[in-house]
């Protein structure tokens, strides 16, 4: 299949030689990888060079921008958004595959789950659960007609085609770029969720805890549905790595 699977990074080196190694290794690997970085101080890029991947740096901070830049230089027909601490499973090539056979599919994703020190089951049910949730919530007419909100970790992937005719993601959004972008390609078709796992590291729950994780969370969802700046939201969510 032709696949381009794009990763933004910023310090990534550790989460970085642990991923491109797995997915060169893979039966079924994608056609062509693409790293993206936003001013890494660290080995990321190296590293991205020599695992063989495209190094692109980005000259507008945020993740959007990032992933925007790497889409816009994919050369086959569909495109993977993969974060550099998520692992998909080892066959999501061929299951992405499988999915965009169906025209009516616009966008899809997978369920993410939440592992480090140990597998963290609540916050990996919270993010299944949202995916049907939010939508239901935002726009209930919408959700009817085939919207979900998908986010980062649940590793997206669309047609190139698709992605250029939707305006893809927005260079100003700093925050809940991904629920943006959901919605401008439910205008093209069904967001699905396909219910193969996808593995991401808890850093940031970790770090977080509990309470914490969940009021961040549920405070950025609240103040994007709320129509609250990208300023604001992103004012709330601090950064781990």
């Amino acid at each position: 299949m032709s696949l381009s699977v794009v990763i933004p990074v910023i310090n990534e080196e550790k989460a970085l030689s642990e991923l491109l190694p797995f997915l060169k290794a893979l039966e079924y690997p994608p056609s062509e990888i693409i790293v993206v970085d936003g001013g890494s101080s660290d080995n990321s890029k190296m590293i991205a060079i020599e695992n063989g991947a495209i190094l692109l740096e980005s000259n507008r901070e945020g993740r959007a921008a990032q992933l925007h830049l790497g889409a816009m230089n994919a050369s086959n027909l569909h495109i993977c958004f993969l974060h550099a601490d998520t692992f998909p499973n080892p066959g999501f090539v061929n299951q992405i595959k499988e999915v965009m056979k169906d025209d009516r599919i616009a966008l899809g994703g997978f369920i993410s789950i939440m592992k480090g020190k140990k597998t963290r089951y609540w916050i990996s049910y919270l993010n299944y659960v949202k995916t049907y949730f939010c939508s239901f919530i935002y726009s209930p007419k919408k959700h009817w007609k085939g919207l979900r909100l998908l986010f980062g970790d649940q590793v997206m992937f669309c047609r190139k085609s698709d992605y250029l005719e939707s305006g893809g993601f927005k260079l100003e959004d700093r925050v809940m770029e991904e629920a943006n972008f959901c919605l401008r390609m439910s205008a093209l078709g069904r967001v699905k969720l396909v219910h193969q796992f996808v593995y991401s590291s808890d850093r940031r729950v970790s770090e977080w805890g509990f309470f914490k994780a969940n009021r961040i969370y549920i405070g950025i969802a609240m103040g994007w549905a709320l129509g609250l700046s990208t300023q604001h939201l992103e004012d709330q969510y601090i950064h781990v790595r």
